[in-house]
C-alpha cells in the first residue's frame, strides 16, 4: 500500500473518490476496534484517497494517551471488485498531537556529570580528540594531518607526545577542547572568584605547575584553603587565597 496521509491535510485531488471504499465505513471502524481492544474509536474524521481503489478512513482516538492522535484505517478493492478489505490499521497524529521529539544517539546526549557509578562509556574507535602516540618503530602517525590542525592552534607547538603504554592521546583537537572549557569554565579567568581577585594563578607560590603546551596556560591549586585546591585552574585565574596576599590588620 501507498504511504498514510497526514490527517491534517485535505484528500489528495489528483485520485477520483471511490464511492465503494467511501461507503466502508463499518468495516473500517469494526477494523479500528479490533486494532484498539473495543475501545477508544471515536467519531469518523474523513476520508482520503492515496491511490486508485485505495483510501484511508479516520477515526478520532479518544484514549486520553493519545489527544490529538486518529485511527488510520487504509482499506482496498482489487480492479472490477465490489470486495473491500483491510490493508492497515495505524495511530497516526493530527494537529496538537503530543508526539515524541526527534531521536537523537545517547552518545549526544551526554552531558558532564551523567556519568555514574559502575557506568562505562566507550570511546568510537575514530574519536578525533585522540590520534595514536609517537610509535618509535615506525615514526609519526598521520603527521600531515595533525601538523595542519596543531598550526592553528592556541597553545604551541603542537608537540607529539609519547604514548607510556597508551594505545592512544590526546589529539590537537582534543586538547585545544579541554583547553577552551577550562578557560571558560569555573576556574577561568572570567569567573566571579577571578574577577573580584587582585592576584592571579600565574604568581601563586600555590600553584602547581604541569608541562606540555597546557603548561602556558594552566596549573594545578595545591592550597588546601583555596576554592580551586585539586582543580585545573587558569593561570589568569585568582582568589583571595593567593599566597602574596597582604595580611589584613587587625
Amino acid at each position: 500500500m501507498g504511504h498514510n496521509p497526514d490527517v491534517s491535510q485535505s484528500p489528495d485531488p489528483s485520485f477520483k473518490t471511490d464511492p465503494a471504499l467511501a461507503a466502508a465505513l463499518d468495516l473500517a471502524r469494526e477494523a479500528a476496534l479490533i486494532e484498539s481492544g473495543g475501545e477508544y474509536v471515536g467519531e469518523h474524521t474523513g476520508m482520503a484517497m492515496e491511490d486508485d481503489r485505495l483510501a484511508t478512513h479516520l477515526f478520532a482516538c479518544t484514549s486520553p494517551a493519545y489527544i490529538g492522535w486518529h485511527w488510520a484505517v487504509t482499506v482496498a478493492r482489487a480492479p472490477r471488485s465490489k470486495t473491500i478489505t483491510v490493508s492497515d490499521v495505524v495511530l497516526m497524529p493530527g494537529d496538537g498531537a503530543l508526539i515524541a521529539p526527534p531521536w537523537v544517539p545517547w552518545s549526544e546526549r551526554l552531558l558532564p556529570g551523567d556519568l555514574g557509578i559502575g557506568d562505562v562509556l566507550p570511546t568510537a574507535e575514530n574519536d578525533a580528540r585522540l590520534v595514536a602516540p609517537l610509535d618509535l618503530t615506525a615514526g609519526f602517525t598521520a603527521e600531515d594531518d595533525l601538523e595542519s590542525v596543531a598550526s592553528q592552534s592556541p597553545l604551541s607547538p603542537g608537540e607529539w607526545e609519547i604514548g607510556l603504554g597508551r594505545v592512544r592521546v590526546l589529539s590537537v583537537m582534543g586538547r585545544d577542547e579541554a583547553a577552551d572549557r577550562w578557560h571558560e569554565g569555573d576556574f577561568g579567568p572570567e569567573a566571579p572568584m577571578a574577577i573580584a581577585a587582585s592576584e592571579s594563578c600565574g604568581t601563586c607560590g600555590f600553584l602547581l605547575t604541569i608541562g606540555g603546551p597546557m603548561g602556558q596556560a594552566f596549573g594545578v591549586c595545591a592550597n588546601a584553603l583555596a576554592p580551586a585546591d585539586g582543580r585545573m585552574v587558569s593561570l589568569a585565574y585568582g582568589c583571595g587565597a593567593h599566597s602574596e596576599a597582604v595580611p589584613v590588620e587587625d
